[in-house]
């Protein structure tokens, strides 16, 4: 006689599209993500000036980008490398915030610089170099504001998933999932964008997916065709650098659109989602 079956359960239980089967929605201020409409955050890899910072939120409310992007605290491989502006950062996004009427998104990279960044911004990043710091994971889930968990470059995607169960057994069930690319044996790029991982986290989870299209391409002339085929794929967002003059920028210049490239791309993702029944 046949022994009956034995249901696993995914140890991802929390975000698991299995305990929750509909989508989730999170939201950002007045942004919601989750929807129907596919939400561009966009702005420099890291704050460097309030001119800097003021040039960028202008350009984000003039052509419909409502969450601003801005690293103040910056975890760099090189210790030599610029480090970010710390909480002075924060306030140069905040000022931005008041003026322009954007969304702010910033990371935090250990439990001091949280502490900050639930302070002054409207949601947590956590970057991909500490997907798996499972104690700032901890105090992100006792954080009252969103998160956006990015990919780590060598996760696996239930990595991914559990490290963003973290989050959510600890308090906040209020996370973005975001793909920006896994290291592989190719070089011409930064990292490998894996497109797949959009549909098969959006089958696997609840949870809102986005794409970072820049880390991924290492380069501005590649951002765009990966961030049309993220929307084509399904993704429920994009985060994009973009910086006022990309070739004096202190971090990730080479793959930071122009303001007049992020507005090309913009109509670009504009016509993408109306025909696949979507807004932008």
């Amino acid at each position: 006689m046949a022994e009956p079956a034995v249901s696993v359960r995914k140890p991802y239980r929390l975000v698991s599209r299995d305990f929750h089967p509909d989508n989730s929605v999170v939201r950002v201020g007045n942004t919601v993500f989750g929807s129907n409409r596919v939400v561009v955050m966009a702005g420099p890899c890291a704050v460097e000036s309030r001119d800097q910072v003021m040039s960028a939120g202008e350009c984000m409310a003039r052509i419909g980008v409502p969450i601003l992007r801005g690293g103040a605290y910056k975890p760099r491989t090189s210790p030599y490398s610029f480090q970010g502006l710390g909480v002075e950062g924060l306030k140069m996004l905040a000022e931005a915030r008041q003026r322009f009427g954007v969304h702010i998104v910033t990371e935090a990279v250990d439990h001091d610089s949280l502490e900050q960044v639930a302070q002054w911004a409207d949601m947590v990043q956590i970057g991909a170099r500490n997907m798996q710091n499972f104690e700032l994971l901890k105090a992100v889930g006792q954080v009252g504001k969103p998160v956006l968990l990015k990919r780590g470059f060598a996760a696996t995607i239930d990595e991914w998933l559990m490290a963003a169960e973290y989050v959510a057994a600890h308090g906040n069930p209020n996370i973005i999932l975001c793909e920006r690319g896994i290291r592989t044996y190719e070089t011409k790029t930064r990292n490998t964008l894996d497109i797949s991982a959009v549909p098969v986290v959006k089958q696997l989870s609840h949870l809102p997916v986005v794409v970072d299209p820049s880390h991924a391409a290492g380069q501005w002339q590649w951002v765009a065709p990966l961030a049309r085929a993220a929307v084509a794929a399904g993704a429920d967002g994009l985060i994009i650098e973009a910086h006022p003059n990309p070739a004096e920028a202190l971090s990730d210049g080479p793959q930071s659109l122009t303001w007049t490239h992020l507005e090309d791309l913009m109509r670009d993702l504009g016509r993408i989602s109306r025909a696949i029944g979507r807004d932008l």
